[in-house]
């Protein structure tokens, strides 16, 4: 227990530091102690932090570099939200360890400010973006240092701000220069609420990510990156990161590489030879396909040198299938519709057989060639397409055991299968597909990033059509007659202040309306020329800012080379798992794009060889949402109990990766806690010169929170800090060197408070932030004493406490100088020692 503040300086047993807290009454102590009020002291330490630059590393000259980046936030309409919190105090804690450990630690911050979710609050409110986004970066700010974190503030950026999306736009003229950015006509996910373009990543189960929306297809001109030349370099580096799980799978499986053959077969019906190519992952049972389905896409179907006799119906229903998302189109379980190509047929290279084709709307025209091979007998879904319309199946492969069933999609021996009969289906695979000229090969489910945004507040893509230059068949790119990139001399392109920024629905962006903006000279001739209306895709923004963190000001080049091979790759990258299909696979394939032009040298071109996601946050069970009224704002949890509080409650819940479920109640347990932390730091006058008492409880926990942090859980570091502040508080005496120490690892934590002890009560000069990290003893990690039993022919005679690395020579010695053994005994000899390490001594006589 702790003595009254005003009675220490008279305490007699109170000296050198070491105090005997046993003649003192808690009633009285709690009374006469001044009262820890957080408002009082965290705002005072984040300014001085601040002013003595505690966070700012030496970014030319650190000699242990530690980049501890977090995902940045974009500035939502309600300003900093719980989980934010939860997420950056995660990483805080880590990087303030670091730190404590020699490390020199940036822990950079900003605002992910353009696209769509500020836009979309913009219009709600009646506010231009602009004048939004100025309001969202000083609320934002203002929260962000509430929260205590180590941010190196000096080196903060918006990606809203040209002297960012400069070099935004100079990353896609690199990326139109190597020949990785194109524009073309295609279908895409639109929006009909937010009015704009999706990628593929951006639809989950057909809704749009952000609002929720149906998304449905349109035909529109638009620009994309060729992501998918990076597939297998994407897909194949992740085996060498070190990565949560779960965002590795995510990412194999949107890749989706899978190995198969393409396989020609001929039409009959058409003016002019033609083949359909399609693509199997089965061709071991190309004997067995009985009819040909096309995507509704697919380019036979407008095509007019073919004898569709029904082509009405067909194009009919082309259409309509084309209005669906991907989604709602492959869902499983759907009943299976289509029509059927009447005047065509296909020839089965195999069997020489003519089939039927069909378009049906369960074939994407985004995978694949658009065509597969139908073989209902062993594959589910041409099996329920098959029943429906009263289609022929042919079993080709037989396993002996449940091939009795269709559809059977094992393995095993094939049959009615020609000169194949009885050949393993998998050695059958490349067999077959030989025999029929055919041709092995891997397809993907990623489909290049589609970067356009038919909206106002994004960076305006760099790019100018020429109508004279192109009617001339000239061009930067063969493909693209007319297209240039802005030259980078004029960049950036200004994102102009148009009054009616609202999305039009047209197709095109807002700034298309703004003749000013989008008339220009043609770099090449010099002729009247079109700039490009669209806005890039925000996660463009997001793809590369870790880069530019180190040098945000920079006004000659993107990246600052000396800083960027100082600094990175990043030491550990922390962020949401719900990214990993979107943020976190496009700045992967920024980085190894940069890294083959020589701007980068990553090792394998990988930015983040350490990434661990985060858990979410729930409230009384129930996820958080504004229509249940239970979002979390930190900001009145900061005023009501401190940052240190809320950052402790948060990590206290579960592991970091976890997540856990936030209760009111909880926090009053971690407000008491920091209360006794306080009440224990002012119990304290000079510094003491006797030894430590704390012994194998403080080392144990000095190693226990180190690891524990070192694995991000954060939880049962806590948990084992209560333990020791426990111990300290039973114990009649405690050196202050052990609550120093206690302080020390209860700073990433609970950095305020331990400022203040610190500094305040202790009289230190410098931060306990910038103090070394505490280190064990190994010889005092186990107990001081053990307890053995002592049995004289296996009946207890007594206990006794040794020095917990005593001998078995040291035990046997000491159990028979015991006085109920000897008692027990009797003068007789014994026959047996038997000695059970640290546990008992049995004596038989």
């Amino acid at each position: 227990m702790f003595p009254p503040k005003s009675d220490i300086a008279a305490m007699p047993d109170f000296k050198d530091g070491i105090a005997n807290w046993n003649s003192f009454g808690i009633g009285s102590m709690m009374e006469n102690m001044s009262k820890y009020r957080p408002a009082d002291i965290e705002s005072k330490w984040q300014e001085k932090w601040l002013k003595e630059s505690v966070y700012e590393p030496d970014l030319d000259g650190a000699a242990r570099p530690f980049y501890n980046l977090m995902m940045f936030p974009y500035p939502s309409a309600e300003g900093l939200h719980v989980g934010n919190m939860y997420a950056f105090t995660g990483a805080d804690i880590y990087g303030r360890k670091k730190r404590m450990e020699g490390f020199d630690v940036f822990e950079p911050i900003g605002l992910d400010g353009f696209g769509i979710h500020s836009e979309n609050y913009a219009m709600k409110i009646g506010v231009h973006p602009v004048d939004q986004a100025k309001r969202s970066e000083e609320h934002f700010y203002e929260q962000l240092q509430m929260i205590g974190n180590g941010f190196a503030w000096n080196e903060r950026l918006e990606t809203y701000k040209p002297e960012y999306y400069h070099w935004t736009q100079w990353l896609f003229v690199q990326m139109w220069k190597h020949g990785l950015a194109y524009r073309k006509r295609q279908s895409v996910n639109w929006c009909p609420k937010d009015q704009t373009v999706l990628s593929d990543e951006q639809v989950e189960n057909g809704k749009c990510e952000r609002c929720g929306t149906v998304v449905v297809k349109k035909e529109l001109e638009q620009w994309s990156f060729r992501i998918t030349k990076y597939a297998d370099r994407l897909l194949d580096n992740l085996e060498k990161l070190d990565w949560s799980e779960r965002v590795k799978v995510a990412q194999r499986n949107w890749i989706g590489r899978s190995e198969g053959a393409e396989i020609r077969f001929e039409v009959a019906g058409s003016n002019a030879p033609a083949t359909i190519t399609v693509f199997t992952t089965r061709p071991d049972t190309l004997f067995g396909a009985t009819y040909l389905v096309l995507a509704p896409e697919h380019e036979l179907i407008a095509d007019r040198q073919f004898a569709i006799a029904n082509r009405d119906e067909v194009e009919k229903y082309a259409a309509e299938a084309k209005s669906k998302n991907n989604e709602e189109r492959s869902e499983e379980g759907r009943e299976k519709t289509g029509v059927e190509l009447k005047g065509v047929t296909a020839i089965n290279p195999a069997t020489n057989e003519e089939i039927p084709i069909w378009v049906a709307d369960y074939v994407l025209g985004s995978y694949g060639t658009g065509a597969i091979m139908a073989v209902p007998a062993h594959d589910e879904r041409d099996f329920e397409f098959a029943k429906k319309f009263g289609l022929p199946m042919r079993q080709v492969i037989v396993s002996g055991g449940d091939d009795a069933v269709l559809p059977f999609i094992g393995t095993g021996a094939l049959m009615d299968s020609g000169k194949f009969d009885g050949m393993d289906s998998e050695a059958a695979k490349k067999e077959i597909t030989k025999f029929v000229h055919g041709e092995m090969k891997m397809q993907y489910r990623l489909r290049d990033w589609l970067i356009s945004r038919q909206r106002y507040w994004g960076p305006p893509i760099p790019m100018i059509f020429c109508e004279q230059c192109a009617k001339a068949g000239k061009g930067e790119q063969p493909e693209m007659s007319g297209w240039y990139a802005v030259p980078e001399k004029d960049l950036p392109v200004l994102l102009p202040y148009v009054e009616n920024f609202r999305p039009t629905g047209s197709g095109v962006s807002p700034l298309a309306s703004d003749k000013d903006f989008y008339e220009a000279a043609c770099p090449a001739c010099g002729a009247s020329a079109r700039r490009e209306t669209d806005v890039s895709d925000t996660f463009l923004d997001s793809a590369w800012y870790y880069l530019r963190y180190l040098d945000p000001k920079n006004a000659s080049a993107a990246v600052n080379d000396p800083r960027v091979k100082r600094w990175l790759p990043a030491a550990l990258y922390t962020g949401g798992a719900e990214h990993s299909v979107l943020h976190l696979l496009y700045v992967r394939f920024v980085a190894l794009a940069l890294t083959d032009w020589g701007i980068l040298a990553f090792p394998d071109g990988e930015p983040f060889p350490k990434f661990r996601a985060h858990g979410l946050i729930i409230k009384d069970g129930a996820k958080m949402s504004k229509s249940k009224g239970n979002v979390i704002n930190p900001d009145e949890y900061i005023r009501n109990f401190g940052a240190d509080t809320l950052r402790m409650y948060l990590m206290f819940l579960a592991p970091f990766e976890q997540g856990g479920d936030f209760r009111d109640a909880g926090v009053l347990g971690i407000e008491r806690f920091l209360k006794r932390v306080w009440n224990m730091g002012e119990g304290f006058a000079a510094p003491g010169t006797g030894a430590r008492s704390a012994g194998a409880l403080l080392h144990r926990t000095i190693k226990k929170v180190a690891d524990d942090i070192d694995n991000l859980h954060y939880n049962t570091a806590i948990s084992a800090l209560m333990i020791l502040l426990n111990g300290l508080e039973e114990q009649q005496a405690v050196a202050r060197e052990d609550f120093e120490i206690f302080l020390k690892l209860l700073a990433p934590f609970a950095p305020h408070i331990t400022e203040e002890i610190w500094r305040e009560m202790f009289g230190r000069t410098t931060s306990i932030h910038r103090e070394p990290w505490p280190i064990y003893d190994p010889k005092l990690l186990t107990e001081e004493t053990i307890t053995l039993v002592l049995q004289v022919n296996g009946k207890v005679r007594g206990t006794i406490s040794l020095p917990s690395t005593l001998t078995e020579e040291e035990a046997k010695t000491a159990a028979l100088a015991d006085e109920g053994v000897k008692r027990a005994l009797g003068g007789a000899t014994p026959k047996k020692i038997i000695y059970v390490e640290k546990k008992l001594v049995n004596i038989v006589v």
